[in-house]
């Protein structure tokens, strides 16, 4: 399984150079709010295997500048991954509810897309800060692992269950919650759709909790 997860990771990262890609239209980022209740698989990835994948330096860019090159890249990463990864439920592969990896044997779900990704986009240069794991509700009343890229132009969203890369509010999901990027843990998202849900909102929601488990 191991030879299977280095030649996956090699070949993702010797990719011919990204020639370029259009630029995405600018979107409204998302907003955060107070600090949220953390995942306990995620705790449990963190406090081992995860440590580094987990880590947040400040002195790295909280934001990504992006140019026709590295949004190619972020667009290639996803659909590769998703292309490559296998979806299989924790309870099927680990015989556990919910296992947080980065699909080391080419199999996972929603969190191991998010995390294998953020792998290899960092292995490019691109900040791990500005790139933060996000729990969302899907149409079917599931949590769901996305990975957010926080850029000049906007907030987007990298996901198993498209290779199109899209403007957070564009998704259909409700927001819940993200990882931090001034420290390791995560803060609330208000359960929002998009930017239009914030003048509704008299009080900002909390994530109190994890999503329905497990993430899907």
């Amino acid at each position: 399984m191991w030879i299977v997860a280095a030649m996956l990771l090699a070949g993702m990262l010797s990719t011919a150079p990204a020639i370029g890609a259009p630029l995405p239209s600018k979107n409204v980022p998302m907003r955060t709010f107070k600090d949220a209740l953390e995942i306990r698989a995620w705790r449990v990835f963190c406090d081992g295997p995860g440590k580094v994948e987990c880590a947040v330096d400040t002195a790295q860019p909280d934001h990504i500048e992006l140019t026709a090159r590295n949004w190619k890249e972020i667009e290639d990463v996803n659909t590769r991954v998703n292309r490559t990864v296998k979806l299989v439920a924790d309870q099927e592969h680990w015989g556990a509810p919910d296992v947080w990896g980065l699909a080391e044997d080419g199999k996972g779900d929603s969190e191991d897309y998010v995390l294998l990704k953020r792998k290899l986009l960092v292995g490019k240069g691109l900040s791990r800060r500005a790139m933060r794991f996000t729990v969302v509700i899907d149409a079917e009343g599931h949590g769901h692992g996305l990975l957010t890229v926080i850029t000049d132009r906007g907030d987007f969203v990298l996901d198993n269950k498209t290779d199109t890369v899209w403007p957070w509010h564009q998704t259909g999901y409700v927001f819940i919650k993200r990882e931090g990027q001034d420290k390791v843990g995560w803060v609330s998202l208000g359960g929002v759709t998009d930017p239009s849900s914030y003048d509704k909102m008299s009080k900002p929601k909390e994530a109190g909790g994890p999503a329905p488990k497990p993430l899907r």
